[in-house]
């Protein structure tokens, strides 16, 4: 419990500084940065501790999905699309030395995955449907772990 206190708090500090532009003011406020709503650190990592939780419960592992995906529901071809353009915001990141921009891309995909979440059952879908629902659940939550990395922000398993 203090482990994960702590990788959310400092978490959210971090990301509180790299999520605005270097070159603007910002107000500091703890209640802020440490809301579970918003562009915020801990709404990106409770986004990751959702995805762990629908592995759990579905008792399987990354390792265990096989198959293409089969994407038919518009959320579903908008998280996707969202998860193809992270190339795209890392190297702009590198070009530019706007740490910013990854936060904002990270935060987009967090909110397509909540849609996605809300709008496509995933474990309750038929076994091939699951398998892609649940494959494009671990390319979000590898994403989302990468990328909070690339910001030194640390991820949980459990919140």
């Amino acid at each position: 419990r203090n482990h994960i206190a702590k990788v959310v708090g400092i978490g959210a500090l971090k990301y509180a500084e790299l999520s605005k532009n270097r070159t603007t003011d910002y107000i500091f406020d703890w209640d802020t940065m440490l809301s579970f709503e918003g562009n915020t650190a801990p709404y990106l990592q409770y986004a990751y501790t959702r995805i762990m939780s629908i592995f759990r419960r579905a008792g399987l592992n990354s390792a265990d999905l096989t198959g293409p995906f089969n994407l038919t529901e518009p959320a579903e071809i908008a998280l996707a699309t969202r998860l193809l353009q992270y190339p795209e915001a890392v190297e702009s990141v590198v070009e530019d030395y706007q740490a910013n921009v990854l936060c904002n891309y990270l935060f987009d995909l967090s909110q397509h995955f909540m849609t996605f979440y809300e709008s496509c059952p995933v474990l309750k879908a038929d076994d091939e449907m699951r398998d892609s629902r649940l494959r494009l659940c671990d390319l979000s939550a590898k994403t989302l772990k990468h990328g909070l990395g690339l910001l030194g922000i640390q991820t949980v398993e459990h919140m």
